[in-house]
């Protein structure tokens, strides 16, 4: 479900293993990216990296709060932080959000967060980290959990073929319906849309339970729902 006109996108966490990923894989397919990080610095060298990879690709770097500016008010924020980032990196980026963004939020409360173990998690007093994005996020920012089940090892070896499904949470059909045409242009990612924004607390720990089996089995194993129809978002 490819959009014909790609969205601008912003990915603050860009230079952690599952932003850096997303990056390349959307820019393969002419998404224009905005590299955020916390570090100005670190934005120029992940930008520089990614274009010796996909030379093809339009990439500028920023600090965080600067690429979403970057994008306007019709672009699309990807945050993929570590959860003990998530809500210092949205209280930074309060004033830069426009009402009517769509933020995608791929942050999973693991308990590595706070030294624990990856295979297990955190408990969120909103009930998800994307739920908490929600309460953060200024009002008329629409907020979408997705990416959560997606390797992120997977996305950044660009000859590795993907086969995955994309879980997808939101309370409104059109925002999740966006996210999925911008992630659908990812050859071999396919969204499926789980219903409301507070069913993200389930697909969030399903990130904790791929881990526990990709550890076992030293794979990058995704997640497929089977005996879908064909056209999922008409």
């Amino acid at each position: 479900m490819a959009s014909p006109s790609p969205d601008h996108v912003a990915v603050i966490g860009a230079s952690g293993a599952l932003g850096f990923g997303l990056a390349l894989r959307l820019a393969r397919t002419g998404v224009p990216i905005a590299i955020g990080s916390r570090d100005g610095a670190r934005a120029v060298e992940t930008a520089e990296r990614a274009r010796t990879i996909v030379p093809e690709g339009s990439f500028s770097a920023h600090e965080n709060a600067d690429a979403v500016r970057a994008i306007g008010a019709e672009g699309v924020v990807i945050l993929s932080v570590p959860f003990r980032n998530q809500s210092e990196t949205l209280a930074n980026l309060k004033d830069a959000l426009f009402a009517g963004q769509l933020l995608i939020d791929a942050t999973v409360p693991l308990a590595a967060a706070v030294g624990g173990k990856a295979t297990r998690m955190l408990g969120v007093w909103q009930g998800s980290a994307a739920q908490q994005a929600l309460e953060m996020a200024p009002e008329g920012v629409h907020v979408v959990s997705a990416l959560h089940t997606v390797s992120a090892a997977s996305l950044s070896d660009l000859e590795h073929p993907l086969t995955q499904d994309v879980l997808v949470c939101g309370d409104s059909r059109a925002d999740k319906r966006r996210a999925a045409a911008l992630i659908d242009r990812i050859d071999g990612l396919r969204c499926v849309d789980c219903g409301r924004l507070e069913m993200a607390r389930t697909t969030e720990a399903l990130t904790a339970l791929l881990i526990a089996v990709n550890a076992r089995y030293k794979a990058h194993a995704g997640i497929r729902v089977t005996s879908l129809p064909e056209a999922l978002w008409e």
